[in-house]
Order: C-alpha cells, then sequence, then structure tokens
C-alpha cells in the first residue's frame, strides 16, 4: 500500500475515533463513525484478493445501514424531545433503535454474521483494528446512552452474544473466525453489565484490547492462519508459542491470568443488581469458549495431535518478537496476580 494512503488511512481513523469519543451533539459522533468507515475500507480492500473485496462490500454495507439507523434514531430523538445531546436519550423509540444499531456496529448477536466473514477476508493487521480499535466508538456511544438503555433488551442481546459466540467458535478451522466469535463473546460480556456498571464495562474492554492484540500481532509474527498451519508453528518461535498458549488462556478468562479478572468482576456486579441467573447462565456459556481457546492452545503449544500434516516443518528462526508484542503478552498473563504488588 502506498505510504501516503496508509498515513492518510491511519490518521483518519484516529480522527474518525476521536471525534465520536469526544462529542455531546449526534451529528458529530455519526460524522465520527463515517469517517472511520470510510477509513477502514482501503485497509480491507488492499489485498485485492476477492475474498478480500467480498469483505469490503459486506462491510461497507452493514455499516451503512447501522449508520443510517443512528442517524435515524437520533433525528427520531430530536423530534420527539427536542434535544440533540448523546446523554438525552429519553423517549423510548429512538432507544430501541439506538441499541439496534450500535449490536449492529459492534457485531452483537443476532447481528454477528458479517463480522466473521469480514474477519476472515481481511489481513491478519486489518483484522485486530477491525477486533479493537473500531469497536470503541460504538461502544462509547452505548456508555454515554447506558443510563436509557432497556435492560431485558440488551441483557438478551448479550446472552445470545455470549451462546452464538461460544457455539460458532467450536466447529471453526481459521484462526481470524476464532477470533471473531471470540470477540462477540466477550462483547456479550461487556453489554451485560454496561447499563449497571459502565467503567467496569470500559475496563472488560481494555483489557479484551491487551489480550486480542498479543494474539493478533504473535498470530502475525508467526504467519499463521489456520490450526493446520499452527501445529508445526512450535519449530519457528518456541518462546512466543509457549507466550502465545498463556495468553489465549487469558482470553478464555482462567485464574490467575489477566483475563480472569473482568469476568469475575462482572460476575460479582451482577450478583449485587440481583441478576444472579444472568451470572450464572454467562458463567456456564464460557465454558463454551474455553473449549475453542484450550483447541488453540493445544495446537499452538501442548502437544503434535496423531494425524500426519500436510505443512511441511519449518526452520527456526532467531528474530526476536517486537517490543510492543512482548509488553502485551506479558500485561495478557501478569497483570491480575500482579495488581495487589501495583496497588500496595
Amino acid at each position: 500500500m502506498n505510504p501516503h494512503a496508509k498515513l492518510i488511512t491511519t490518521l483518519s481513523l484516529l480522527a474518525g475515533t476521536t471525534i465520536t469519543i469526544s462529542s455531546n451533539h449526534w451529528m458529530m459522533a455519526w460524522m465520527g463513525l463515517e469517517i472511520n468507515t470510510l477509513a477502514i475500507i482501503p485497509l480491507i480492500a488492499k489485498s485485492h484478493h476477492p475474498r478480500a473485496i467480498e469483505a469490503t462490500i459486506k462491510y461497507f454495507l452493514t455499516q451503512s445501514a447501522a449508520s443510517t439507523l443512528v442517524l435515524f434514531s437520533s433525528m427520531t430523538n430530536a423530534w420527539l424531545t427536542g434535544q440533540w445531546d448523546i446523554t438525552q436519550l429519553n423517549h423510548p423509540l429512538p432507544c430501541l433503535m439506538l441499541t439496534t444499531a450500535i449490536a449492529i456496529k459492534l457485531g452483537l448477536a443476532p447481528f454477528h454474521f458479517w463480522f466473521p466473514e469480514v474477519l476472515q477476508g481481511s489481513h491478519l493487521t486489518t483484522a485486530l483494528l477491525l477486533s479493537t480499535l473500531m469497536k470503541f466508538p460504538p461502544l462509547t456511544l452505548l456508555l454515554m446512552t447506558s443510563k436509557s438503555l432497556n435492560p431485558a433488551l440488551l441483557t438478551t442481546l448479550a446472552i445470545t452474544s455470549m451462546a452464538l459466540g461460544g457455539w460458532m467458535g467450536l466447529n471453526q478451522t481459521q484462526t481470524r473466525k476464532i477470533l471473531a466469535f471470540s470477540s462477540i463473546s466477550h462483547l456479550g460480556w461487556m453489554a451485560l453489565v454496561i447499563i449497571y456498571n459502565p467503567k467496569l464495562s470500559l475496563l472488560a474492554f481494555l483489557l479484551y484490547t491487551v489480550m486480542t492484540t498479543a494474539v493478533f500481532l504473535s498470530l502475525n509474527k508467526i504467519k499463521v492462519l489456520k490450526l493446520s498451519a499452527m501445529l508445526i508453528s512450535w519449530t519457528k518461535t518456541p518462546t512466543l508459542n509457549a507466550a502465545l498458549m498463556l495468553t489465549l488462556l487469558s482470553l478464555a478468562g482462567l485464574p490467575p491470568l489477566t483475563g480472569f479478572s473482568p469476568k469475575w468482576l462482572i460476575i460479582q456486579e451482577l450478583t449485587k443488581q440481583e441478576m444472579t441467573p444472568a451470572a450464572t447462565i454467562a458463567a456456564m456459556l464460557s465454558l463454551l469458549s474455553l473449549f475453542f481457546y484450550l483447541r488453540l492452545a493445544y495446537h499452538s503449544t501442548i502437544t503434535l495431535p496423531p494425524n500426519s500434516s500436510n505443512h511441511m516443518k519449518t526452520w527456526y528462526t532467531r528474530k526476536t518478537p517486537s517490543t510492543l508484542t512482548a509488553i502485551l503478552t506479558s500485561l495478557s498473563i501478569s497483570l491480575l496476580p500482579l495488581s495487589p504488588v501495583i496497588l500496595t
């Protein structure tokens, strides 16, 4: 990709995100979302592969529909209440339309069908942006309007996302699709608690971003796109593969790794809000996600399964991973165990 085009795209992504998260007016927030959508499209389509072009069209059509719904809900709210302020979403009709629009933008079930396909057609670095940075502006709008949202609707969307994200990830062999369903499942956890404790939802998103970035950068380093290639990736960088296994287990939420803390705090908050059935269902559904994370970890490090692989074993490489990958992997593994030391 042309360096100038890459620079313009990167600056547009940062500008769009900043405009949305710092705006109080619906039109400014919508404008930021549109800048983001238009900036990421060249990155998805840059490989000129038919699958990448298909992913670009799917992404554009879905995000256009969601942006239209955001604009329509804000206009309806202004018509009914006379308010363009984001925090003044008081009427149930625009509130319902906005929740649907943000669910489409985030990829919450049952509006999730576009997300795995778009990730599968993108490069790993673009898939990383789609899974982390592009989720932040819509999530910010949910955080700002959290007091007005319908709890029953959001709880239904959240539990459906956790169930489908875990269930549909079980049979996948492509790492990008597995991480897409992982993202859908994690967004379900964030949506479940966003009404009762928005700060906790933001903390869960930040920790998810750290862990997912570490996984994507590690996979990009060892050039793994499917499980069969992951079987022999340990010959390239054994240390990075061991760290990747721990990061995947952290993403699954196993104690005492970092990923356990948001799930623990969310279940605690739901119990405080007397939502014990929802907390129990969420804890049970996390076992589905745990299965495919364990499968990824098994394929990456633990052992070779008793079947033949069609891939030629690669030579050991002495290229060291980047400093960013090392820092994010360390945070993904050790942030929770070190938190008492940091706090004291």
